[in-house]
């Protein structure tokens, strides 16, 4: 079972080991301030392997590489003017650019899955710190089976990776709790792969520019989390429920009750206030006590499609997916 490490009371500890243990070519879970990640040194093709075989990943879906500043993506990726200032905007944070990979790059093809492009983003947090010490990107795809709900918590990646991993940092529930939303530049365009815990409408108010949403439909993997199925739980997802039939869990939000719920195996409100921030917060840890609940099918009330609910319900549209 792997170690687990408080970073708020063994903060020097924490980042001694997390730095040891990466430099063996082993991943590390990690806090992040969107979710925790699954941490491996992004230069080494081994360590990157090991990513991909702990989470049973696909091999053609890319990796995000993490820097600790501005100084350590330079050295891997090209900058236009437009994705530079978004950067001064929004890094730290949950933002994600997906950018020409410079040919003298120390970064193995194996976390670009061989496109000529890298997804590169700067955390806030602990997970910068360990990136600054260790002094190498990492990549961090989220610390969970491919293809499953996402772990907000060190106690979610226990129990889901606990038994192959030799060292967990605990920096208690990620703030964020949706993965970072990534958008790649194109000339004076800028495309929205994937929505996620910053909104789309405070690049947009920066940059006075439209963010193009993509077409979901046969499109082909840029990124990360573009994969039509995703954030899975083991009991069937239902959308925009009107009402609960007998048996279900219950994910909804704003307040209101829905007819039915009486009958729910569990009721949970993603914000009775209606903030989609703490919405997106609670979105993964509560999907994650509805499929523990025993429920056949988690039906998911609806959520508005403004600011961060468009995150929100693109998270929910996945885990609903046909499984193949």
């Amino acid at each position: 079972m792997a170690l687990i490490i408080d970073t708020r009371t063994e903060p020097d500890r924490a980042l001694a080991l997390a730095c040891e243990t990466l430099g063996q070519g082993l991943p590390v879970a990690i806090p992040t301030e969107t979710v925790y990640g699954l941490a491996a040194d992004a230069t080494n093709p081994d360590a990157l392997s090991r990513i991909y075989e702990t989470k049973g990943r696909p091999r053609f879906n890319p990796l995000i590489c993490h820097v600790a500043d501005l100084a350590m993506a330079e050295t891997h990726v090209e900058f236009d003017p437009l994705s530079r200032r978004l950067t001064e905007a929004f890094w730290p944070g949950p933002l994600t650019l997906v950018l020409p990979q410079k040919p003298d790059s120390t970064i193995h093809p194996l976390a670009s899955a061989g496109l000529d492009t890298l997804a590169i983003r700067m955390p806030d947090g602990f997970s910068r710190a360990v990136i600054r010490r260790y002094g190498k990107p990492l990549a961090a795809p989220s610390a969970n089976t491919s293809g499953k709900i996402s772990p907000t918590s060190a106690e979610h990646v226990e129990a889901d990776l606990g038994d192959k991993l030799a060292l967990i940092l605990d920096a208690g529930p990620a703030g964020v709790g949706l993965e970072s939303t990534i958008v790649k530049v194109e000339g004076d365009r800028i495309r929205l792969l994937r929505p996620g815990g910053l909104d789309v409408a405070e690049i947009e108010a920066l940059t006075g520019i439209p963010v193009l949403r993509r077409d979901k439909a046969g499109a082909a993997i840029e990124a990360p989390g573009m994969m039509a199925t995703h954030y899975a739980p083991a009991a069937a997802v239902r959308l925009d429920a009107s009402e609960v039939r007998p048996g279900e869990a219950l994910i909804r939000f704003g307040g209101a009750p829905l007819p039915g719920e009486d009958e729910a195996v569990l009721v949970l409100d993603l914000s009775p206030s209606s903030n989609l921030r703490e919405a997106a917060s609670n979105l993964f840890a509560y999907m994650k006590r509805a499929d523990a609940s025993g429920a056949a099918t988690i039906a998911f009330g609806p959520i508005p499609n403004e600011g961060l609910g468009e995150a929100i319900i693109d998270r929910i549209e996945r885990a609903a997916a046909p499984r193949e």
